[in-house]
């Protein structure tokens, strides 16, 4: 024990700065559960996919669309989700699942959606990052 003591002595902003990081990552989860309800992981997106079909959206820029996205995603970058809300369909009932490119967008995104009246929105955990490091598919189609 004594040497993680003096470990901890001799680097005290090493330590200072691990809790700060910890203590935004923590706040980070809070302000997501508080703004976006519920958030799905990887193997959840899959399961409502899978089951209920829901309208993907992702949230990047065209060129990061291009590049890579889920299976029959609608490319509407953020900024224009307040304008273009009309290509996701009229069904407001249906399930949309929105991701992003670590998930930092898409909690934002679905308190949006929800405005426009849709009524089920599950941002995607991590986004698209988290979903290719669990070697989901992707598609450039």
């Amino acid at each position: 024990m004594e040497p993680y003591l003096q470990f901890v002595t001799h680097h005290v902003i090493l330590f200072a700065a691990l809790g700060g990081v910890l203590v935004l990552l923590i706040a980070n989860e809070i302000h997501g559960s508080l703004t976006g309800g519920k958030r799905l992981g990887s193997q959840e997106a899959v399961r409502l996919i899978n089951d209920r079909e829901p309208i993907i959206v992702d949230l990047r820029s065209s060129a990061d669309y291009k590049r890579g996205h889920l299976l029959n995603a609608i490319s509407l970058p953020l900024a224009r989700i307040d304008s273009d809300t009309g290509m996701l369909g009229s069904n407001k009932t249906r399930p949309v699942l929105v991701y992003c490119g670590i998930g930092s967008n898409s909690a934002v995104a679905a308190d949006k959606l929800r405005k426009h009246g849709f009524t089920e929105v599950y941002p995607l955990r991590g986004g698209i990052s988290d979903w290719t490091a669990n070697n989901l598919p992707v598609t450039t189609r």
